[in-house]
């Protein structure tokens, strides 16, 4: 586990916190919410989709459900 986090806060300093000076801790909490839920949640692999990624699951998904249609 602290491996996986690790690499979190590792993409999160990259991602998020290099790239820009912060005004407010306001602004950066939204930045970080913002990375989070983005691109972070949509790029992991996620166990309760079978380890695909939410994007991998919306086009299976998608491409089944046009076929049954």
């Amino acid at each position: 586990m602290l491996k996986v986090s690790q690499s979190f806060f590792a993409l999160l300093q990259k991602n998020v916190l290099d790239r820009h000076r912060w005004a407010t801790r306001h602004e950066l909490r939204l930045a970080i919410i913002t990375w989070i839920e983005r691109t972070y949640h949509r790029r992991r692999r996620q166990d309760g989709l079978g380890r695909l990624t939410p994007i991998e699951y919306e086009t299976i998904m998608t491409t089944t459900a046009t076929q049954a249609a």
